[in-house]
């Protein structure tokens, strides 16, 4: 189980916290020393898109770190105040510069190893017009013999792309749930 044990101070005083199982709960918590504030550490939401034209699947090669210059499917962080939707839409426009209509939920991947999940839309790309953010390098349109299998920056943008091009043979589109380790 990840354990990142980052809270050293409290949020709401700035006195020390220590990591102590509270009254009432079943796991180590940081909790104040002054004001007893209890600090829950969750998984962070990644949100993303799988923008589809014809044949074509889009990818974005990363301008930043972590995995600089691989590629990857647009999408980031969930922001507070968005649904998982409107932070797919959001990073798309952002990553790739891509306008998309949103087809539904198709992958919902676990990483517990970093405390994360991610959650990927199959989308319908409007246009063939990228502009690309600051984040990527360059969005291009792929087809699946295109694909750079080998140059891919995280195993959930494999898992996706696998899960697509087989359904897609078939032309069914179930939601796929993973752990990723």
């Amino acid at each position: 189980m990840l354990h990142a044990r980052q809270i050293k101070h409290c949020r709401a005083c700035g006195a020390a916290a220590a990591y102590v199982v509270p009254t009432d709960d079943n796991r180590e918590r940081a909790v104040c020393s002054a004001c007893g504030t209890i600090h829950y550490e969750n998984p962070l939401n990644v949100v993303g898109t799988l923008p589809v034209w014809e044949d074509q699947v889009l990818l974005c090669r990363r301008n930043i770190e972590p995995r600089y210059g691989l590629w990857t499917l647009p999408a980031g962080f969930m922001e507070l105040g968005e649904t998982t939707e409107e932070g797919a839409l959001r990073e798309t426009e952002e990553e790739a510069g891509a306008s998309v209509q949103l087809e539904g939920l198709y992958t919902l991947l676990n990483v517990t190893r970093v405390g994360q999940v991610h959650l990927f839309y199959r989308a319908r790309l409007l246009n063939t017009h990228f502009n690309p953010g600051p984040e990527t390098i360059e969005a291009r349109l792929f087809s699946e013999d295109q694909v750079p299998w080998n140059e891919l920056a995280f195993q959930t943008v494999r898992e996706t792309l696998k899960f697509y091009f087989s359904d897609r043979t078939r032309g069914q589109f179930p939601i796929h749930t993973a752990d990723i380790a």
